[in-house]
C-alpha cells in the first residue's frame, strides 16, 4: 500500500479544493535537468539580508541519489562560496558557506522518506533579526523544524550567497533551481522527482501560512495562493507554460534559463492531485532496480523478478493506466505485469502467488498462483503501448494493446485464469516485473515506461483524459474508468 508519513501530504482529499495547482515540473538528474540565471558584474545585487523561499516538491531518489545523496532544490555558487537548500539523503538541509561572513547550516534530524508524498518546504533567511535563533528557520508542512544535528545560525546581518553577484573577486555567481553548481567543476548533484509552486520573495521574512492552510476536516497541510508582494527581484515559478517552464508569472520578469528541459516535462501531479508512480520502497529487491523520471521509468537488474508496486492501492472502483514496452533484448521479452495484492508482502511477479495476476510476455501466457493458461497470442514488438483497465468492483483486468483490446474472454485476464479474488485479500497495486532470472549482458532484464497519467517518459501524441479531466494518456480510458490519482480515489476509492 502508500508509504505514509503523518506530515506528507498526498494530494487534495476533497474534489471541490478552493486552490488547484494544475502543474509541476519533472527533474531527472541523471538527464541533468535544472534551472538556473548566472549573474556577472551587471545590475545589483539581491536582498541578500531577508527573504523567503517556499516550494512543493515530491522527492523520488534514483540511483545516483545513492551515490552523492546531496540533491539541490536552490543553490548558489561562486569562486569562494556556495549556498543550497537541499535533501541531503532523507534528513532536509538549508546550508550558507560564506569566506566573508562565515558557515551557516541547519540539518533536520527527521527524516523525509515518503517517496510518494507532497513536501511543502519554507526556508527564511532573515539575520537583520536581533534573535540569533532567528535568523535561518526551516518549516515543512505548515510546521517549523525545531530539532536539527546541525544547527549553526548565521551571525548577525550575513550576507546570503543567493541573491549575489559578481563583486569583482570571486567571478560569477550561478543560481541554480534543481541542481548545483560547483565553481570549478560545474553542475552536478541534482534533484530527483517533481516540484510545484515556487516562490522567492525578497525583503520579507513569511511563514508557511503565506502559502498554505490546514484542511479544516483533514488536518492535512495544503496550498493556498499568495497574495503578497514579491520583492523587486522575487520570482514565482507555476511551470503553466509548457513552452517556457522557465517563466517567472510574478510579473517580475525574472525568467530562469533551462538545462534539458523541455515541455514533456511539464507534470500535472500536483500537490492538490497526487497521482500514482511507481514505489521505490516497495520493490523485491529493494535498490536493485533502476528508477528515473520520476518513478515512471524502470529497468529491472539483478538475478530475480525485480518486482515492484505502485504507489496506490485500490479495493473499489474502476481504473487505468499505461505502460510502453522498451525491452533490452528486443529479440525476446520477459516482462511481466499485472496488479499484486497490498496485503502481502512482494516475494515474485505478478502471477506467482494467490492474490496477485500477471501476463508474461515471452509467451502471452495469464499467470495466477504459479500456474498459467494462454490468455493472447499477439506479437510483442519494441515500442508497443498497453493499456489496462482495472474493475476492483467485479474482479476484472482488461488488455489492450496500442489503443485495442486482446485476449481471451473479452481481454479480461482474471477470467481466463479461471480464478476471482480470493476472500482474504483486498487491496491490489499496478506491479510490473521480469519472468527471468537470466539478465541480459548489461545487468539488466526489463524496461517499463509506465503512465499513470500524471507524467510519462514516452511521447504522448493524442492527450487524453478520464471522464473527471484527469491524466494524459496515449489512449482513452474506457468509460467509468479513471486515473490512480488522489482526487479520483477520494470519489470512487
Amino acid at each position: 500500500m502508500e508509504v505514509l508519513q503523518r506530515t506528507a501530504n498526498r494530494g487534495s482529499i476533497a474534489t471541490g479544493a478552493a486552490y488547484e495547482i494544475e502543474n509541476s515540473l519533472k527533474l531527472n538528474s541523471a538527464n541533468s535537468e535544472y534551472l538556473y540565471q548566472t549573474r556577472d558584474t551587471s545590475g545589483s545585487d539581491w536582498n541578500r539580508l531577508k527573504w523567503t523561499a517556499s516550494l512543493w516538491v515530491k522527492h523520488i531518489p534514483t540511483p545516483d541519489s545513492n551515490v552523492n545523496p546531496k540533491e539541490r532544490m536552490f543553490g548558489a555558487a561562486d569562486a569562494n562560496s556556495d549556498f543550497d537548500i537541499r535533501f541531503r539523503g532523507e534528513p532536509l538541509g538549508f546550508r550558507n558557506n560564506s569566506d566573508v561572513d562565515g558557515a551557516a547550516e541547519l540539518r533536520t534530524t527527521a527524516l523525509y522518506r515518503d517517496y510518494s508524498a507532497w513536501y511543502h518546504v519554507v526556508a527564511v533567511w532573515d539575520t537583520a533579526n536581533a534573535t540569533a535563533g532567528d535568523r535561518m528557520k526551516l518549516y515543512v508542512n505548515g510546521e517549523e523544524v525545531t530539532d536539527f544535528s546541525v544547527d549553526t545560525q548565521p551571525s548577525l546581518n550575513a550576507k546570503s550567497i543567493w541573491g549575489k553577484k559578481n563583486d569583482g573577486t570571486d567571478g560569477n555567481v550561478t543560481h541554480t533551481i534543481g541542481a548545483f553548481y560547483n565553481y570549478y567543476s560545474g553542475f552536478s548533484q541534482g534533484f530527483n522527482g517533481y516540484m510545484a509552486e515556487i516562490y522567492w520573495v525578497e525583503g520579507q521574512a513569511l511563514t508557511p501560512t503565506d502559502f498554505g492552510v490546514y484542511d479544516n476536516d483533514s488536518g492535512i497541510w495544503k496550498p493556498k495562493a499568495y497574495t503578497g508582494s514579491y520583492g523587486t527581484n522575487g520570482f514565482y515559478l507555476d511551470f503553466s507554460n509548457a513552452s517556457n517552464l522557465g517563466a517567472d508569472a510574478s510579473g517580475n520578469g525574472n525568467d530562469w534559463t533551462l538545462n534539458n528541459i523541455t515541455s514533456a516535462d511539464q507534470a500535472t501531479d500536483t500537490p492538490t492531485n497526487n497521482f500514482c508512480t511507481l514505489n521505490i520502497l516497495d520493490q523485491e529487491f529493494d535498490g536493485t532496480n533502476i528508477i528515473t523520471d520520476g518513478a515512471t521509468n524502470v529497468r529491472i537488474a539483478g538475478s530475480g523478478s525485480g518486482a515492484l508496486r505502485g504507489t496506490y492501492a485500490v479495493s473499489q472502483g474502476k481504473w487505468y493506466w499505461e505502460m510502453k514496452i522498451t525491452p533490452i533484448n528486443t529479440s525476446s521479452f520477459y516482462g511481466v505485469w499485472g496488479i499484486y495484492t497490498a496485503d502481502k508482502n512482494l516475494t515474485g511477479y505478478p502471477g506467482s502467488t494467490t492474490g496477485s495476476w500477471g501476463i508474461y510476455g515471452g509467451n502471452g501466457k495469464a499467470y495466477y498462483n504459479g500456474s498459467s493458461t494462454t490468455f493472447y497470442t499477439d506479437s510483442i514488438a519494441s515500442g508497443d503501448i498497453f493499456s489496462y483497465a482495472f474493475n476492483a468492483d467485479d474482479g476484472q483486468l482488461f488488455l489492450y494493446k496500442n489503443g485495442s483490446i486482446i485476449g481471451a474472454n473479452s481481454g479480461d485476464l482474471i477470467a481466463t485464469s479461471g480464478t476471482s479474488f480470493p476472500a482474504d485479500f483486498t487491496y491490489y497495486s499496478p506491479t510490473f516485473a521480469d519472468g527471468t532470472n537470466s539478465p541480459e549482458p548489461s545487468g539488466l532484464l526489463s524496461r517499463f515506461e509506465v503512465n499513470f497519467g500524471g507524467f510519462t517518459n514516452f511521447s504522448i501524441a493524442s492527450g487524453n483524459t478520464d471522464e473527471n479531466g484527469y491524466g494524459n494518456f496515449e489512449y482513452a480510458p474506457p468509460s467509468g474508468y479513471y486515473a490512480l490519482c488522489s482526487k479520483n480515489l477520494a470519489e470512487f476509492g
